[in-house]
Parts: structure tokens; sequence; C-alpha cells
């Protein structure tokens, strides 16, 4: 079969034959790969770069983890691989598979899964969101921002304020359900000024953060107390595009009730992740075939992975390769 291959770290995958893979117990099934989206997470994985990163075999390894399948009888799924994604043929564990609705296309299926994942699992099990909340969503521009502004106003959000670079790309996030946009390219005084004056009028119950970094430690800057009462509030470290590193006051986590956590692989439970495939996948692909969850893609061939690797993806979209 025809693959994506990653040889060493820090090279790019290269399109070429690989051996198909064989299912090693009745909890795997071999699927026929559709469509594959290339995240952050799999160049992270696939160069090192992620603490779940798996290491480079001398034969090479089919990068991607999970995508668009055709199961033996026809039935079109998401599936999460046991074998690398990015090829013809991959195997799929038989519990972490969700049938699609036929209004969802390949590539905004394969998009969207990932970021549901960054984006629900926070929102619902890390954070609580309870409807009326007011979210605030730091990095909201790029595609899992994007997502999870709409999935916060979905679960009931009253309010959900967005950060991020991008100008063109905040005033496209108004359009999507965000009520308030602020840019982080401001100074760090004005933009702790305005955090502070939205907390003191909508005071903020979950922030969302995928930048992590300066922006992060501005943004519990703004949340501190002066030894009056405080506005729970829910923080969830999702992502670190910003830097993996911050520093934070113990003054400041003791003035506030604050309640700091982080969403990722090795940070929910079984039966959390159960609900994701039983539950939220099956909700959130439907909301997407019925219109109304929205991504945006860049389609590719599998052949051209090489060269697409490295490629510049504009915000708030994400580049799917189809097979």
């Amino acid at each position: 079969m025809k693959a994506a291959v990653m040889y060493q770290k820090g090279e790019l995958p290269q399109y070429t034959d690989f051996q198909e893979p064989t299912a090693q117990n009745n909890d795997e099934v071999l699927v026929a790969v559709k469509a594959v989206a290339i995240k952050h997470f799999d160049k992270g994985r696939a160069t090192g770069k992620h603490y779940s990163s798996y290491t480079p075999r001398d034969d090479g390894r089919v990068i991607g983890g999970d995508g668009v399948c055709l199961m033996d009888d026809g039935t079109r799924v998401y599936g999460m691989g046991v074998s690398g994604m990015l090829a013809e043929k991959a195997l799929v564990e038989k519990d972490r598979i969700v049938k699609l609705p036929a209004g969802v296309s390949d590539a905004a299926a394969a998009a969207l899964a990932n970021a549901v994942i960054g984006s629900a699992m926070g929102l619902k099990f890390k954070a609580d969101i309870q409807p009326g909340d007011v979210v605030l969503i730091n990095g909201a521009t790029g595609f899992t921002g994007r997502v999870a502004v709409q999935i916060a106003k979905h679960y009931g959000a009253k309010k959900v304020i967005a950060t991020g670079r991008n100008q063109q790309s905040l005033q496209d996030l108004l359009a999507l359900g965000a009520d308030e946009i602020i840019s982080v390219k401001q100074d760090g005084e004005s933009f702790i000024t305005l955090i502070k004056a939205i907390h003191k009028a909508t005071p903020i119950d979950v922030i969302i953060d995928y930048l992590w970094g300066h922006t992060a430690e501005m943004i519990l800057t703004s949340l501190a107390g002066r030894g009056s009462f405080t506005n729970k509030t829910r923080f969830v470290s999702v992502g670190s595009m910003s830097g993996d590193i911050i520093q934070l006051s113990a003054a400041n986590l003791r003035s506030v009730d604050l309640q700091l956590t982080g969403s990722g692989l090795g940070s929910w439970s079984k039966p959390q992740v159960a609900k994701l495939f039983s539950e939220i996948l099956p909700e959130m692909f439907q909301l997407a075939a019925d219109g109304n969850l929205k991504v945006e893609t860049i389609e590719v061939k599998l052949e051209n992975i090489a060269e697409l690797w490295n490629l510049d993806v504009p915000d708030g979209r994400r580049l799917v390769v189809s097979i």
C-alpha cells in the first residue's frame, strides 16, 4: 500500500510503499482510509516535540493518528488509529469509531474530530461548562479555537470572549458566535486592563487556553483578587502555542477562587473517553451535517505529502489529506 512514512525525527515524511498492517487481536479492524487531517499534534508526535511522541523505527513509521475510513461493508466512519492513518489502509480500534452522517464531508469530518477533542473535552469535563457561563477562549483564531467558540455557544455559554492575533480572523469569529474579541497584539498593560474590566462587568467562569505563555500569565494576573470574595474561574490549558512555561505568583493563586487544570492525552478518565465516542463526537458530526458547526479545510493529495508537510495554512483552516 502507499503511505506517508517518517524515517527520522525532523525529516519530511515520504510517500512510499509500506507493508499493509494486520490486526493483532479482535479489538482491531482493517479499514480503507479516505481522509486524514494534519494537525499540530501529528507534527509534534512525528518530530518528537509532543509529550506523547513515538520512537521512529529503522524501517519507518506511518504517521497520522485518526481519520475518515470505510469499513468492509462500506460504512463510513471516523476512526482513531492503532497504526498510522496516512495510508491507504489502517487499523482502528472497534470501540473508537463513530458512524458518520451523510451530510458531513470526508474532509470536514476528518478536520473536525481533533478540534472537538481539543475543545469539547475541556469545556465539558474539565471546565464543567454550565448554561449561562461566561467563557474566554485564549487563542481562538486557530482551527480548534473557532470550533471551541461554536461549541461553547452550543453548550449554553451566555457570552464568549475570543482572543487572537489576526484581526480579520477575530472579526470572523463574531459570525461564529463570539460576543467580544480582543487582540493579543496590544501592549500588556492595555490587555490586562481590558480583561479586568470585562471580568468586573461579566465575571469570567471558564477559560479555554490554547496559547499558554505570556498571554496566560496576563489573564491569570487579571483575575487576581484583593482579599474579598471572588468569582470561581475554571482555567483549562489545552495548548501551548506561545510557550510551554509560565510564571505564576502564589499570591495570585491564593487571592482568587481558581481551578487550574489541563485537557489532553492522559488527563481524561476512561469513562470520559468512552463518552467522547458514544455521545460527543456523534453529536458534533450531526451539528456539522446540519450546517450548525462550520469548519474550513484545504484538501491535498497523499502523494504530495513531503512538499505540503510544512505548508503555511491560513488561520482557521485545516489541511486535510485525501486518500
